[in-house]
């Protein structure tokens, strides 16, 4: 793995400053020197920036110092995650207005599990889970527990029984030719997005699923950044249209040839309806729809 701060390789004075471990991140991978669902990832990054520090992070300079980053390692494939933290961030002044760094890790591709997982559910939810804060412990520890009992990862519950997101990776349940996305608070991933607007809104729901009702559903599928891959089985239930699931699941969002950047302006619309969405629009659909014909960046030609 190799680091760059604010565009330049990063030094030991400016790893210093990710200690305070305050900040967030988005990790993402990059293929042919693309990336699926790049606008995403970087609202991602501007939205923590406003609810961690107050302050706008300018989109445009993060993807070119991703760009940089990729360049300087001559990769076309990769996997990137981008934090941001600030260097003079004061956890004794913590509403200090501060300028914040930007972090690129560039390490070797990861792939989606080969084979499909045997998950344990855990009653735990992160705090402030709709933000991709570096509080990443608790999660890896809850995932530790589960592999430790026989298990390949953790899903989590809250403390009302309802199935939110698993350690790493959004979940998506199969009922009848349905599919059902949990409401519970979790980190809504990029992913998950995509399929969202990969699926014809007719085709899913996303409502309350409580762990006690996991019988109702014939399959399961887990996704992130990785890709898709499918769920055998949670504690004792068994799910047995789940590599079909998935099968559906990679078909739905499938990218135009050449192009690994976001669904048309119809999808994102749709998906923006099914998850309330709506203020941002049309807008946002035509940025993704621009990305299909003129990607924002690329390696080489």
């Amino acid at each position: 793995m190799t680091l760059y701060c604010n565009g330049q390789r990063a030094s030991v004075e400016d790893l210093a400053g990710a200690l305070t471990n305050y900040g967030h991140f988005t990790s993402l991978q990059v293929r042919g020197g693309a990336v699926q669902g790049l606008d995403l990832h970087l609202r991602r990054l501007q939205q923590g920036t406003e609810a961690l520090f107050g302050t706008t992070l300018e989109a445009a300079q993060v993807q070119a110092w991703m760009q940089h980053a990729l360049h300087a390692e001559e990769m076309r494939d990769a996997a990137l995650r981008v934090t941001v933290f600030s260097r003079a961030f004061d956890f004794r002044q913590p509403l200090r207005p501060v300028a914040v760094d930007v972090l690129v890790a560039v390490a070797p591709p990861v792939t989606m599990p080969a084979t499909a997982r045997r998950v344990r559910s855990m009653v735990y939810q992160r705090e402030l889970p709709h933000l991709k804060h570096v509080g990443t412990f608790a999660l890896f520890e809850q995932r530790r527990r589960a592999v430790q009992d026989g298990f390949d990862d953790a899903l989590f519950v809250t403390d009302d029984g309802e199935v939110s997101e698993g350690s790493t990776w959004n979940i998506a349940f199969l009922q009848g030719d349905q599919v059902v996305w949990p409401q519970a608070p979790a980190l809504r991933g990029t992913h998950e997005r995509l399929l969202q607007a990969g699926f014809a809104p007719a085709q899913q729901q996303v409502r309350p699923v409580a762990l006690a009702e996991l019988d109702r559903f014939s399959g399961a599928i887990a996704c992130n950044s990785a890709g898709v891959w499918p769920i055998e089985a949670i504690d004792g239930v068994a799910f047995t249209r789940s590599e079909m699931f998935c099968q559906w699941a990679r078909a739905a969002w499938r990218p135009p040839p050449g192009s690994l950047w976001g669904p048309s302006v119809a999808q994102v619309s749709a998906l923006f309806s099914l998850t309330g969405l709506h203020r941002l629009g049309m807008a946002a659909g035509r940025r993704y729809n621009r990305r299909l014909t003129a990607p924002s960046w690329r390696l080489g030609n």
